[in-house]
């Protein structure tokens, strides 16, 4: 059984149909990665899946249980984490605020600082600068802060809304590289990404969307040689699938 299942998911914005009837499957402890252009409706099926847009039609599973409706609080203390691209961090409080008023609201206060900690030893240039305030913090490193925070929570899935996203090609790659060491922690991952070369070299599954609907999908390696993904996606036109932001 997967962990996050997605099975024919409307959903909408005003009277305007997003997602037309997606479905995607995550298994424990994996990194799938969403792709497609802009529009595709990538973010709005991130959102769908935490429970910011509830599906009109569809089911959403996770561990084996319905969560269509669920709550995004809910879904957070049944073990999803979800990084959005923008307004991810409190620029005006410090590094460890950002993490403490992150952790859940109930377990014991001890768990909840060991938690933080380990944030912090797995990010060691926050733990460096937890006194600082996240608003004079570089790029990346309010990126890590923003994955940290949904970390300090434990969840056994991240969603990611395009974490390399004005990042410099060589912050990319630190970040992914740091992604991978979720994974392998044994965390699974759905990540939107626009940097289509990058996140089919590290995904264990990718999903093509277009215009709200499956389009393609397989192992990162298989569409990585799939020729529609290479003319479409990789090709050297400037297009969406760019391999540098």
């Amino acid at each position: 059984m997967p962990l996050l299942e997605v099975e024919r998911v409307v959903a909408r914005y005003a009277e305007l149909d997003i997602l037309q009837g997606i479905s995607l499957a995550v298994e424990a402890g994996t990194l799938v990665t969403l792709l497609g252009p802009n529009g595709a409706g990538k973010s709005t099926l991130l959102k769908a899946v935490i429970g910011l847009l509830p599906p009109r039609q569809g089911r959403v599973r996770f561990d084996d249980h319905d969560t269509t409706v669920a709550t995004p609080e809910a879904k957070v203390a049944a073990g999803i984490g979800f990084v959005p691209q923008l307004a991810n961090v409190f620029p005006s409080l410090t590094i460890m605020e950002n993490l403490d008023v992150s952790l859940p609201a109930t377990g014991p206060r001890a768990a909840g600082q060991r938690a933080v900690e380990e944030v912090l030893e797995f990010f060691p240039v926050l733990g460096q600068k937890r006194f600082l305030r996240a608003g004079v913090l570089s790029g990346g490193e309010r990126q890590m802060l923003a994955i940290g925070r949904a970390l300090v929570a434990r969840p056994r899935l991240v969603l990611l809304d395009e974490p390399t996203a004005a990042l410099s090609p060589i912050v990319a790659r630190r970040i992914m590289s740091q992604i991978l060491r979720i994974r392998a922690a044994g965390t699974a991952i759905l990540m939107v990404e626009q940097n289509a070369r990058l996140a089919l070299s590290v995904a264990d599954h990718a999903y093509v969307l277009d215009m709200g609907r499956n389009a393609l999908d397989g192992t990162g390696p298989a569409l990585l040689d799939d020729p529609r993904v290479q003319e479409l996606y990789l090709g050297g036109g400037g297009g969406w699938a760019e391999a540098s932001h």
